[in-house]
């Protein structure tokens, strides 16, 4: 099995409603078409990532050059953990959970994606309390970060929620205007403070020298 030799593929978060794991590669491909046909509405811009610019192909093929990129780059200094989201066996979005330095910072930042079709119905925050529950419960990380553009409210409104306070501001271009972000940080005090849905991490234990632990 492909897990005895990338111990990650034996990694998964089961939440109420979804699991959380690395997609196989017709998975991935399902992914790919989902972010084909859009992650957020025409004339928006809530991420970095220039999801409207391109046509689907050039979507699609991000998220696959996107994905082999982070497991090809993989090291216990410096990873990147990009888990698709399933719903009912379907994929309906990727999250994502990064560190440099684990073993010493702590500190690990998440970002996410979901198909536009699935948005609206809690997954995104679900699919979050997955990430910090392994982060927290499982890695003992210290803190989570994010950087959230201030005119995306709805990504405001769920870090908030889940208990992220301000941590200053950043400044990126957004095409040929500057936006400013705001820095969120989630601390493992306030993670404990917070009433949140049961969630199981499975496979973790192959997987911690991965982590750098």
């Amino acid at each position: 099995m492909l897990a005895a030799l990338w111990p990650l593929y034996g990694l998964t978060i089961v939440t109420p409603r979804l699991r959380l794991r690395l997609p196989h590669e017709d998975e991935l491909a399902a992914l790919a078409r989902l972010a084909a046909e859009g992650v957020h509405r025409a004339g928006d811009r809530p991420f970095l990532t220039p999801w409207t610019d391109g046509g689907p192909e050039d979507r699609a093929r991000f998220v696959l050059q996107d994905h082999w990129g982070q497991l090809a780059g993989w090291n216990g200094a410096a990873w990147r953990l990009g888990l698709a989201v399933f719903h009912d066996g379907n994929p309906v979005g990727m999250v994502t959970l990064c560190a440099r330095d684990f073993a010493v910072v702590r500190e690990v930042t998440t970002s996410s994606w979901l198909g536009i079709a699935h948005q609206g119905r809690g997954y995104g925050t679900e699919a979050r309390i997955g990430l910090l529950t392994l982060a927290f419960d499982h890695l003992d990380a210290r803190a989570a970060l994010t950087e959230v553009f201030q005119d995306n409210h709805a990504s405001q409104r769920v870090s908030r929620k889940l208990g992220y306070e301000a941590d200053g501001i950043s400044v990126d271009a957004r095409g040929d205007e500057a936006v400013v972000s705001d820095r969120l940080r989630l601390t493992g005090r306030r993670w404990t403070q917070q009433q949140r849905p049961a969630v199981r991490v499975d496979g973790l234990a192959a997987c911690r020298p991965m982590f750098g632990l």
